[in-house]
């Protein structure tokens, strides 16, 4: 039986700012997406029912129809209007509820599996439609690299590859934060005016060449909630990083660093949590891992 494994990486947010809620219950946002190295695997087949069969080494999740790679596999059977079956085996490294875009990558990858699986194309507007459907996140892990995301964070604009960074990655234990609880902790403090998204794509291109400081609008909020995960920030800090910021809605907090050894000894520095030691992922690297090679692949990234 052929079948294809394809990476789903992780993200962390450089900058992420909620401007206000939108008359459709969502939140108007601007961030900064970087693809780092961590990355759950996807292993996906065609068989001859019609069932979509999904599993997961995790227990904890879902492999149902609220899964979002099964309906990743839904949404795209029914768009090349195949009438094989799916079947798909999920490998978790990328922790559950903790900000860093494991089940909008896994879905992504779904996609991108299912199009290299059946060699069938799609133009890239409408694949990023169906993702855009299925997960404000999605989008932007059909490019990978770093991106800028306005309106929900699903309109994406491909930003020029920052300096390789060594990231470290925390996930603490025992504390997870749901990102609609996020969102109702910030409360009414939204007083940003959202720009034009041509004025801050040209903010977000400067600040990707200046490496500004990182940023992050559910800091102050879920740290307070939670406030070892602002030491786990000061402490990435103290160590030696560059910079340290919460992943997307929390929990977990990362650190990037110039120096991999100096990297590699602020991961020591926390052994009662899960800590990930990792690298940025330039958008070429990203293609290659999740797209291989080939015209086919360029020109659906590329948008050609």
């Amino acid at each position: 039986m052929r079948f294809l494994k394809i990476p789903a990486f992780a993200k962390v947010n450089l900058c992420l700012q909620v401007v206000g809620r939108r008359a459709d219950s969502y939140h108007d946002l601007r961030s900064i997406f970087q693809t780092i190295s961590l990355h759950d695997t996807l292993k996906i087949s065609l068989h001859a029912g019609r069932r979509i069969e999904l599993a997961c080494d995790d227990p904890s999740l879902s492999t149902g129809k609220d899964n979002l790679v099964w309906r990743a596999a839904a949404a795209l059977r029914r768009e090349l209007k195949l009438r094989q079956g799916v079947r798909l085996r999920l490998t978790k490294r990328i922790p559950v509820a903790r900000g860093l875009g494991g089940g909008s990558s896994d879905a992504a990858a779904t996609l991108v599996g299912l199009l290299r699986l059946t060699g069938q194309r799609l133009p890239l507007a409408r694949l990023t439609e169906i993702a855009a459907g299925l997960g404000a996140d999605v989008p932007v892990f059909l490019f990978g690299g770093r991106a800028l995301g306005v309106g929900r964070g699903d309109q994406i604009f491909p930003l020029p590859d920052g300096p390789r960074r060594t990231v470290v990655v925390v996930s603490p234990q025992g504390i997870a934060v749901s990102t609609r609880e996020a969102f109702g902790w910030l409360g009414r403090k939204l007083t940003k005016t959202a720009p034009d998204p041509r004025l801050w794509c040209f903010c977000a291109l400067c600040w990707s060449l200046q490496e500004a400081p990182l940023e992050n609008d559910f800091e102050s909020a879920v740290f307070r909630r939670h406030p070892r995960l602002a030491s786990i920030k000061r402490a990435l800090l103290r160590a030696g990083a560059a910079g340290a910021a919460l992943a997307g809605s929390g929990s977990a907090v990362f650190g990037l660093f110039r120096n991999p050894a100096q990297a590699r000894r602020a991961a020591q520095k926390f052994s009662g949590d899960r800590v990930f030691v990792c690298t940025t992922l330039a958008r070429e690297e990203y293609r290659l891992a999740l797209w291989g090679r080939g015209g086919f692949a360029r020109s659906l990234v590329d948008g050609r």
